[in-house]
C-alpha cells in the first residue's frame, strides 16, 4: 500500500500521528485540554533531545546504549556542583561538557580500538550509571534558581508549547535537520552508514567523523539531563534509568534503519510525538508502567520487522516481474 500511494516513511507516521490523536480524544475527554498537551510536550523533550543525537549515530551505522546514563551522569554533576555552590551557568556548562566526554570516551572505544558500538556503550552504561551514584550516592539535590526551573516548567506566552520547545529542541530539530538532510557532512553520515568500506577508499576521515558523532550524542543526552534536572528540580543519580529504550524505539520507529544508511530527523520527531501521546493518553485511562513498556517494546519491534516485511515484498515483486519477462516469447527475427 505504500508504495501503490507513493507515501513516505514519515507521511506513514504522520496518519499514525493524526490516529493517534484521535484514538487518545476517544479514551479521555482530558487529552485535549491545555494543561494536559503542555505537561505531554514537556515529558517527551528529554527523549527527543536524545533521539536527535542518536539519529545522527544510528543512520552511520552505529549505536549508543548509554544515553540515559549519560543523562543521569549530567544531572547528578549538576546537582553536586549546585550543592557546593557552583554558578548555575558554569554548572550547566560542566554538566554538557561531561555528557561530551562521555560520548567522546564512547567514540574512541569504537573507533581505535575497533570495538562494537552495542558492546562497548552497554559498558559504559553501567560505568556511568555507577560514577553518579558515587557522586550523589542516595542523595537527590533539589532547590535550583527559580529563573532555571521556570525556564523548564514554563510555557511559551499564553501558549500550551512549553520554553524548551521554543528556545532548545525547535532551533535544534532545525539544525540537526540541515546537518543531516541538506549538508555535505549529512550525504557522508548516510553514505558511511550505506557502505562504510568505500566511503574510506574515496579518502574521507571515517573515524573522526564517527567520533565527533558520539560527542555530539553524548552532549545532547547531557543536555537532555540538564532539562530533565530542571524540569523537576531534582537530581538524583536514577534520573532517566530506562530513558535509553524509549529513545531507540523513538528512532527505529521513526525510520531509521538499524543498519545504517536511511531515514530523516522528521521522522524521528514524528515518532516522539506518537510514542509521546500514546504514553499520555494510556496514562489518562489509568493504565499501569508495566503496560506502558510492553507498548514501547511492541513499537520498537513493529519498527524492525515492518521494514523487513516491506523489503521482502518489494523484493519478492521484484523477482515476479523478473521472472514474467524472462517468460516472455522473443520478438520475430
Amino acid at each position: 500500500m505504500l508504495k501503490r500511494f507513493n507515501l513516505s516513511w514519515d507521511s506513514a507516521l504522520c496518519v499514525v500521528l493524526v490516529l493517534s490523536l484521535l484514538t487518545a480524544k476517544q479514551i479521555s475527554s482530558d487529552f485535549w485540554g491545555t494543561d494536559n498537551l503542555s505537561n505531554l510536550l514537556a515529558s517527551v523533550v528529554e527523549i527527543a533531545l536524545m533521539g536527535l543525537g542518536l539519529a545522527l549515530l544510528v543512520v552511520a551505522a552505529e549505536i549508543d546504549i548509554s544515553i540515559a546514563a549519560i543523562l543521569g551522569l549530567a544531572s547528578g554533576l549538576l546537582g553536586l556542583l549546585h550543592k557546593h555552590g557552583v554558578p548555575m551557568p558554569v554548572a550547566i556548562g560542566l554538566a554538557l561538557l561531561a555528557g561530551a566526554a562521555a560520548g567522546g570516551l564512547n567514540g574512541w572505544l569504537v573507533t581505535r580500538l575497533k570495538l562494537p558500538s552495542l558492546a562497548v556503550t552497554i559498558g559504559t552504561m553501567a560505568l556511568f550509571r555507577g560514577i553518579t551514584y558515587i557522586l550523589l550516592g542516595d542523595e537527590a539535590v533539589a532547590d535550583f534558581p527559580d529563573e532555571y526551573t521556570a525556564f523548564a516548567l514554563g510555557n511559551f506566552g499564553h501558549t500550551f508549547l512549553p520554553l524548551t520547545y521554543v528556545w532548545l529542541l525547535i532551533p535544534l530539530a532545525v539544525v540537526f535537520i540541515a546537518l543531516l538532510q541538506f549538508s555535505g557532512l549529512g550525504r557522508l553520515i548516510y553514505a558511511i552508514g550505506a557502505n562504510e568500506t568505500a566511503v574510506r577508499f574515496s579518502g574521507v576521515n571515517v573515524v573522526r567523523i564517527k567520533w565527533w558523532l558520539f560527542v555530539v550524542c553524548g552532549l545532547m543526552s547531557a543536555l537532555a539531563g540538564v532539562v530533565y534536572t530542571l524540569r523537576f528540580s531534582s537530581a538524583r543519580a536514577d534520573n532517566g534509568m530506562g530513558f535509553e529504550l524509549n529513545v531507540v524505539a523513538a528512532v527505529l520507529f521513526g525510520g531509521i534503519s538499524i543498519f545504517g544508511g536511511k531515514g530523516t530527523v522528521v521522522g524521528v520527531l514524528l515518532s516522539v510525538l506518537v510514542i509521546g501521546v500514546l504514553n499520555n493518553a494510556l496514562t489518562l485511562f489509568d493504565i499501569s508502567n508495566e503496560i506502558l513498556t510492553i507498548v514501547t517494546g511492541l513499537l520498537l519491534l513493529s519498527s524492525v520487522l515492518v521494514p523487513n516485511l516491506l523489503t521482502r515484498w518489494r523484493q519478492a515483486q521484484l523477482h515476479r516481474e523478473a521472472v514474467k519477462t524472462s517468460a516472455l516469447p522473443l520478438p520475430p527475427s
